[in-house]
């Protein structure tokens, strides 16, 4: 019998082969990582405070986007064969530039299991009920789009289930059931129809991604860097286009913080269009890129309104020392981060994500913003509806972290 965390494990690396084979450039993002990743810890003798550099280099986290309820509670069942579930709600809709789609995180949640494998999965639905992003006509037909689709095989979530009620599989069955978990999130070949990807690309490039094809796909696996402004520096010396910023808190004298993100540049791959006249034709479509994140400690809710009041600055990197002092131990005895048992050199890993990070590494991947209509959100969409539609809890991150700031460090 295989544990779901060596599920886990396999499902993540089989994900990462087959996205280094559909994305090129993520096999040099993943080849740097590493460089840096040796080259960091043999200069620095506390790199392995957040993660040992075994973790670092293997963890990954993937992004997908479906269309409806139905689809995210069958994604909900697949992952919790992987032992992972659903924690935060994120809504991209309140960025600055507006994303139609609320999103939570698939990870493992205690320590334990996090230190085995602590693959995530961001995974963001379409929210088809705003009408700021839907007219009544076009919601309407996108329903009926998403209706006709089948994202996974009945089969592979009945067996799902069955996994995940029993805590595990024999090794032929998982070999057999990983490979085509694997396989659902390839990217296909399908002809997309243009008029209807064009009509979608309207409202946002991402609503077309989600909902213009018969299936889904991995749109990002990220790495983890220990050093993700050298890596910055190094992948742009190797020729590859990387977006203009990176995503999150400054780079600090100080504890490392929550999430810093970003990424190559989502390159143009060709994809094969009907036309109106019912011939194909190849053009291309820029939503895939290659993020990349440095993680730090987890922020108390006292930590994170210090945060958001830095980052409210126009250079929050100027302001950070008037808010976040420049040790551990100052960080703990001022509880603004999560300690195992309160010691500041056991710091807690942030496994959770930014929703303005995420949004604006959406939006420096796409060529246009996407606009909402005026006019009081009606949708409906909060955590507690999710859980609904996912038929479990959605986790709450600080919950998690206090949890384990009582145990020792794993």
């Amino acid at each position: 019998m295989l544990p779901t965390w060596r599920l886990r494990a396999r499902f993540a690396a089989g994900l990462s082969a087959m996205y280094a084979r559909e994305v090129p450039a993520y096999s040099t993002l993943l080849r740097v990582c590493a460089q840096v990743n040796h080259e960091y810890a043999a200069r620095n003798p506390a790199a392995e405070r957040l993660g040992s550099l075994h973790r670092v280099t293997a963890e990954r986290h993937g992004a997908i986007r479906v269309g409806s309820p139905a689809e995210l509670a069958d994604v909900a069942d697949l992952f919790a064969a992987f032992g992972m579930l659903p924690v935060g709600y994120y809504d991209l809709r309140d960025a600055a530039s507006p994303i139609p789609v609320v999103s939570t995180a698939f990870r493992p949640v205690d320590a334990e299991e996090l230190a085995r494998n602590p693959f995530r999965v961001f995974t963001s639905m379409l929210a088809l009920r705003d009408s700021r992003f839907f007219s009544t006509d076009l919601r309407a037909r996108v329903q009926a789009f998403l209706d006709r689709r089948q994202l996974f095989d009945p089969a592979l979530i009945a067996q799902a289930r069955s996994i995940a009620a029993d805590g595990g599989a024999d090794a032929d069955a998982a070999e057999t059931f990983v490979g085509q978990a694997v396989a659902a999130f390839a990217l296909s070949r399908e002809p997309i129809d243009k008029s209807w990807y064009d009509e979608l690309s309207r409202v946002s490039a991402v609503a077309a991604d989600i909902a213009a094809t018969g299936s889904t796909h991995i749109n990002h696996l990220t790495p983890r860097v220990l050093d993700i402004d050298a890596l910055y520096r190094r992948m742009s010396a190797h020729g590859v286009t990387m977006i203009d910023a990176i995503h999150g808190p400054p780079r600090t004298d100080g504890p490392a913080v929550l999430l810093r993100q970003t990424s190559f540049r989502a390159l143009a791959e060709p994809r094969r269009f009907r036309m109106r006249d019912g011939t194909l034709a190849e053009q291309t479509v820029r939503v895939r890129f290659g993020e990349v994140e440095a993680r730090g400690v987890a922020l108390t809710p006292k930590g994170r309104g210090r945060y958001d009041a830095a980052m409210a600055a126009p250079d929050p990197a100027q302001v950070w020392d008037d808010y976040f002092p420049s040790t551990d131990a100052q960080m703990a005895a001022q509880q603004l981060a999560y300690y195992h048992r309160g010691d500041p050199s056991k710091p807690i890993v942030y496994e959770d994500f930014l929703p303005t990070s995420a949004a604006g590494i959406f939006r420096s991947n796409l060529d246009r913003d996407s606009e909402a209509a005026a006019g009081a959100d009606e949708s409906g969409y909060t955590a507690s509806w999710m859980a609904g539609a996912v038929g479990r809890p959605i986790y709450d991150p600080d919950a998690l972290y206090e949890t384990l700031s009582r145990e020792a460090a794993s």
